[in-house]
C-alpha cells in the first residue's frame, strides 16, 4: 500500500476541501482517465483496490498510471477513550481529492475496455467519478473557451450600453 517514506514529526490538521482542483485536472500520460466529480478523501487501501480491479479487468494489458498519492495522515483515538489527552495515533494515509482531479489514467487499450475498467475502479472509491478521454477533454475545453468568449462579449455590450 502507498504511504510516505518519511514525514516530519508533526501531525497534520484535518483541513478543508473547498473549490475545484487547481492542478491535475487534465490527462497527461494516457488516453483515458477517471476524473473526480466531488470532493473527498481516498485512503491507500481504496487506491490499491481500484488499481487491482482495473488490472484484473484488462488482464494486465495496456498501462495504468496512478495520479494521486496518499500523503495526509489520518489519526484515530482508541475506542472507549475519554476526551482530551492529545491527538490520536496515525492509522492510515489519505489523498485529498477535489472535483476535477484525475485519479487514474490508462493507455494502450480500446475505449470500451478502458471505460469498463475505470467504472470498476470507481466502484471501489468513496466518491463519484467520471471516465474521460482525450476526445471528451478537447470538447470540454472548446465549450469552456466558447463560454468565456460569450461572457466577455456580454460584458463589452453592457459597458457600451452604459457609455451611451
Amino acid at each position: 500500500m502507498l504511504s510516505p517514506k518519511r514525514v516530519k514529526w508533526r501531525k497534520q490538521q484535518k483541513g478543508r476541501m473547498r473549490g475545484r482542483a487547481d492542478r491535475g485536472g487534465t490527462l497527461f500520460f494516457g488516453e483515458f482517465g477517471l476524473q473526480a466529480t466531488e470532493c473527498g478523501r481516498i485512503n491507500s487501501k481504496q487506491i490499491e483496490a481500484s488499481r487491482v480491479a482495473m488490472t484484473r479487468y484488462v488482464k494486465r494489458g495496456g498501462k495504468i498510471w496512478i495520479r494521486v498519492f496518499p500523503d495526509k495522515p489520518i489519526t484515530k483515538k482508541p475506542a472507549e477513550t475519554r476526551m482530551g489527552s492529545g491527538k490520536g495515533n496515525v492509522e492510515e494515509w489519505a489523498a485529498v481529492i477535489k472535483p476535477g482531479r484525475v485519479i487514474f489514467e490508462m493507455g494502450g487499450i480500446p475505449q470500451s475496455e478502458a471505460f469498463e475498467a475505470l467504472r470498476l475502479a470507481n466502484n471501489k472509491l468513496p466518491l463519484h467519478c467520471k471516465p474521460i478521454s482525450k476526445a471528451t477533454e478537447a470538447l470540454a475545453l472548446k465549450q469552456r473557451e466558447a463560454l468565456r468568449k460569450a461572457k466577455a462579449n456580454q460584458k463589452m455590450a453592457v459597458a457600451a450600453k452604459l457609455k451611451a
